[in-house]
């Protein structure tokens, strides 16, 4: 059963903390706090917090079961509120400072429940693509066809 951990307001820019994010998405959780550690980027901290609290709160979920199966199943980093501030710029202007901030939300699961789920999706898209690719070839058809006539 997975358990979640969100970090909201972090005064990070939500493209800077998406490096990291990126960085340890599908890793073993160990994996990933030991990589947090030691990364210089100054988001590194508040991340590896975020994932430790989804590891108890797992715990807390699954009491007594074995932890050192767990992956960082899912994780982005969504845009927050926006700080607005003024520079002094030449000629009397101000330009504008954008402080940004963002909401990071983190999934933590077994290994042996995530693979088990992706292999029905890939079926079910197999599927939708080809019912996609046989109508637009009757479009096109129709479209030299209106094309034609009008000449």
């Amino acid at each position: 059963m997975e358990a979640v951990a969100k970090l909201n307001n972090e005064p990070t820019s939500p493209r800077k903390m998406r490096l990291l994010a990126d960085l340890v998405r599908g890793m073993k959780v160990e994996k990933a706090l030991a990589v947090l550690e030691h990364n210089p980027k100054h988001s590194s901290v508040p991340l590896r917090k975020l994932i430790l609290s989804a590891i108890s709160n797992w715990k807390a979920k699954n009491e007594g079961a074995d932890e050192s199966g767990l992956i960082v199943k899912t994780i982005y980093v969504d845009g927050a509120r926006v700080i607005k501030r003024m520079r002094p710029a030449p000629q009397g202007r101000g330009y504008r400072v954008r402080k940004r901030s963002n909401h990071v939300t983190v999934f933590v699961d077994t290994v042996a429940e995530v693979t088990a789920k992706p292999a029905k999706k890939v079926a079910v898209a197999e599927e939708k693509a080809v019912a996609v690719k046989k109508p637009a070839a009757k479009k096109t058809a129709t479209k030299k066809k209106a094309n034609s006539e009008t000449e």
